[in-house]
């Protein structure tokens, strides 16, 4: 499976192709073709660079460091590439605007009407046109660049939450992102509340309902006893609506407390990860190397070049 996490809620009115864009969109033969975008229901064509700095506009800050937002250019232009080539995400092969499916989106009159500044707006346009046309591959394939926004400290692998393996979509450390509002977050469940959730009915104290935890490569948890019953941390976060499967568990007579790390499925890059290398220093192609190992930047071409 290759998706995308919800981390972020961003709406939109009508789908259009921002003025701002359309000037700054560079001329790179194939990888500006128009693509097919679904939203609301309906299928409108879009340039490839205007859609995808409507991308960068909605998943992440425009205060981010530049090499951050290049890195975040290209994984986006890498996932829609990919998702438009396989042609099986929604009719006509096209990508959407819902960020639960696809990328989020957020075109440049929303952002600036909602408080965003036209140097903000300025630095996504740079990120766009500086790494235009420009996608990971590995060997010849455009590769699964699938992101999120915090890691709690290490990345995970695809396979411990898709069970599927991506020789590049491995178990990565993703130190600095302490500061960022994501990373950490408790969420305190009552008794009854955590039984509904799960569905199940346990009796004792909840301090006697949790046994045996094993961990994934990347410190998720992989297995945690419940009652008696085995949960997956993915299956664990899923029913309770947890941000990680990075979590420790604390009860008291009526309540279960669960605080994460990090904020998402955590497979490939982190956002605000990607934004504390380039805060140090690396460049695009440095943070790309790092959360997706073994990869090839590249200019994308076409089956017909």
């Amino acid at each position: 499976m290759c998706s995308l996490a919800a981390h972020f809620h961003i709406s939109g009115n009508a789908l259009r192709e921002p003025e701002d864009f359309q000037e700054y969109a560079p001329d790179h033969t194939e990888s500006n073709a128009e693509i097919p975008v679904l939203h609301n229901g309906e299928i409108t064509m879009m340039e490839l660079e205007t859609y995808i700095g409507s991308v960068l506009l909605g998943e992440v800050s425009a205060s981010f460091d530049e090499e951050a937002l290049k890195a975040q250019a290209v994984a986006a232009r890498t996932y829609t590439l990919r998702c438009i080539l396989g042609g099986d995400k929604h009719p006509q092969g096209a990508v959407c605007t819902d960020y639960r499916c696809c990328q989020a989106y957020r075109d440049s009159e929303e952002y600036l009407a909602s408080g965003g500044t036209r140097e903000g707006l300025n630095k996504i346009i740079r990120a766009v046109e500086e790494t235009g046309g420009e996608v990971l591959y590995y060997g010849n394939d455009l590769i699964c660049a699938t992101y999120y926004a915090s890691s709690g400290g290490r990345t995970e692998d695809a396979k411990e939450v898709w069970g599927q393996a991506y020789p590049y979509l491995v178990a990565v450390d993703s130190p600095g992102e302490e500061g960022c509002g994501y990373f950490w977050k408790t969420m305190t469940f009552e008794s009854q509340e955590f039984q509904d959730a799960l569905g199940v009915n346990l009796s004792g104290e909840p301090s006697d309902w949790f046994g045996i935890v094993t961990h994934t490569v990347g410190e998720g948890v992989d297995l945690i006893r419940i009652g008696g019953k085995l949960y997956t941390g993915v299956e664990l976060r899923n029913k309770l609506g947890l941000r990680s499967t990075i979590f420790t568990v604390t009860t008291t007579d009526n309540t279960v407390t669960f605080e994460t790390k990090g904020y998402g499925h955590r497979v490939g890059m982190s956002q605000h990860g990607a934004n504390a290398m380039a805060q140090d220093g690396y460049d695009y192609r440095e943070i790309l190397g790092h959360y997706y190992p073994g990869t090839t930047l590249s200019p994308y071409l076409s089956d017909s070049d």
